[in-house]
């Protein structure tokens, strides 16, 4: 149940700051978006994401910083395993089945509704 909350808690204020980037500053919701993959990145980088994974789990990993996350410990492994080039595949290679998810739910929305000019 503590697990649960601490997913509720960290995943809620982590959608709590983009929202009010979102309503409190002129950034566009893509730079918000980039802004979030990019810290997720760099708090992998220099060690502070993790301990947050391990305490929230989905609460950390389902948001846009998880993704960054994702990109950085995939990176970090093709490293170690293939050397330079897993720094181009590494990142990819684990986050394709979000990716992949991501593009197929789109496609089927894009095919089940009709689009409405502004």
């Amino acid at each position: 149940m503590k697990e649960l909350l601490y997913a509720f808690l960290i995943g809620g204020a982590l959608c709590t700051v983009a929202q009010i980037l979102v309503d409190k500053t002129k950034l566009t919701p893509a730079r918000i978006l980039v802004a979030y993959v990019v810290s997720g990145v760099i708090l992998t980088a220099i060690g502070l994401y993790e301990p947050l994974v391990k305490l929230a789990g989905a609460g950390a990993t389902v948001p846009l910083t998880g993704f960054g996350y994702s990109l950085a410990k995939g990176v970090e492994k093709a490293v170690n395993e293939r050397g330079l080039i897993g720094a181009l595949t590494g990142g990819l290679t684990a986050t394709a089945a979000g990716i992949t998810a991501s593009l197929t739910l789109a496609v089927g929305a894009a095919l089940i509704s009709r689009s409405k000019p502004k």
